[in-house]
C-alpha cells in the first residue's frame, strides 16, 4: 500500500509523510502523540522535523489524503459520513473544532479514507444574530459544505454517494440545495409541521410497521453491549421551507422538500436503559422493509466515528 501522506517536493519529506501514515494506520489512536507514535527515540525525532518542516501543512496532507480516497471509489457505493469533534475547548466563548468527513464502502464497510476535512474556531455571542446572517457566514454551513466536496466522488466514479450524518446536520438548505447525484441520511432533530400540518414526529403513529429487526447495539460509555430489536416504519413526507428573517435568500430555496422518514424504535429494551429510537430523514426511497433496514444500516455506519451516538 501506498502510505505516502504528501509529496512536498523533497524525497526525505516524502519518506517522512510515508513513515508517519504507516505509524497511524499500525498504532491507531493510542498514538496520536509524537512519542508514542514514532515508536522509539528515533522514531520521534523523525516525525517531529517533519511535522515541524514549513513545507508540511495541514491543507496539504488533507487534499493528498482525499486525492487518495477519489482513487478508491470508482464502482462502489460509499458512504460519506461526516461530524465535528472538538480540538480544544475553552468554554462557551471560544473552541477549536475539526469537522472530517470520510468514506466506507456501504456493501462492507471497509474504510475507504478521507473526503474532506475544514477546521472552525467557535466564538460565543452570535445566537442573537443567528436569524439575520446569511446561511454562508454560519456555522452550520459547513455540513453544506462537506456535503458538496463528497459530491465530487461521483466524477471520481463511485456508483452512488450516501452522505450520512447526525442530528446536527437537520437543516433544510442541507435537504434543499445538495447536489445532484448525491443522497441524503440525516437523524431528524427537529419536529417541523409537515405540508400537511401534522407534525414530523408524530406522522408514523397510526402507520403499521413495516416489520423488525434485530441489531448489535455496541458499548459506550455508561452502556454496555446488547442485541436490540426494532420496530421499522416509514412514509413520505413533505418539508415545508422555514421562515426566516433573511426573506430574500430564502425564497431563493424551493418552498418544500419531499424526502421519506424512517422511524425505528426499539421493542421491549431491558428495565432500566434508554431505548434505542432514530428518527431519519432520507432521500432514498423507502416502502418496504428492506429499504427501511437498508436506511438504520447506512446510519449505523456513523459508530465508525462515534459510538457515543450509538442510541
Amino acid at each position: 500500500m501506498d502510505y505516502t501522506l504528501g509529496r512536498f517536493g523533497d524525497r526525505r519529506l516524502e519518506r517522512g509523510g510515508a513513515f508517519l501514515m504507516e505509524r497511524l494506520i499500525t498504532v491507531g489512536q493510542s498514538g496520536v502523540r509524537v512519542r508514542p507514535l514514532g515508536g522509539d527515540r528515533a522514531g520521534e525525532i523523525r516525525l517531529g522535523r517533519f511535522l515541524r518542516n514549513d513545507n508540511v501543512t495541514h491543507k496539504e496532507m488533507i487534499a493528498t489524503a482525499c486525492a487518495r480516497t477519489a482513487s478508491r471509489v470508482a464502482g462502489r457505493h460509499v458512504l460519506v459520513i461526516q461530524d465535528t469533534t472538538s480540538l480544544r475547548d475553552d468554554g462557551d466563548q471560544c473552541s477549536r473544532n475539526l469537522h472530517p468527513s470520510i468514506a466506507v464502502d456501504a456493501a462492507d464497510g471497509s474504510l475507504l479514507g478521507l473526503v474532506h476535512a475544514s477546521f472552525h474556531t467557535r466564538t460565543g455571542g452570535k445566537k442573537a444574530s443567528c436569524g439575520k446572517r446569511a446561511f454562508a457566514d454560519k456555522e452550520s454551513y459547513r455540513w453544506l459544505q462537506a456535503t458538496r466536496e463528497a459530491a465530487k466522488l461521483v466524477d471520481a466514479g463511485a456508483a452512488c454517494v450516501t452522505v450520512v450524518a447526525d442530528r446536527e446536520c437537520d437543516i433544510y438548505d442541507e435537504f434543499a440545495l445538495r447536489p445532484a447525484g448525491t443522497e441524503l441520511v440525516v437523524r431528524a432533530h427537529h419536529d417541523r409541521v409537515l405540508a400537511n400540518k401534522v407534525k414530523l414526529f408524530s406522522c408514523t403513529e397510526r402507520l403499521r410497521e413495516l416489520g423488525r429487526e434485530t441489531i448489535s447495539l455496541p458499548a459506550a460509555p455508561g452502556r454496555p453491549a446488547r442485541e436490540a430489536t426494532l420496530a421499522l416504519k416509514a412514509c413520505q413526507v413533505r418539508i415545508k421551507r422555514p421562515m426566516r428573517n433573511r426573506a430574500a435568500e430564502t425564497a431563493k430555496l424551493p418552498p418544500e422538500v419531499v424526502l421519506s422518514f424512517v422511524e425505528a424504535c426499539e421493542v421491549d429494551p431491558p428495565a432500566g436503559v434508554t431505548p434505542a429510537h432514530w428518527r431519519l430523514l432520507t432521500t432514498h426511497p423507502v416502502t418496504t422493509l428492506a429499504e427501511a433496514k437498508e436506511i438504520t444500516r447506512f446510519y449505523r455506519q456513523r459508530w465508525t466515528i462515534d459510538i457515543d451516538q450509538a442510541w
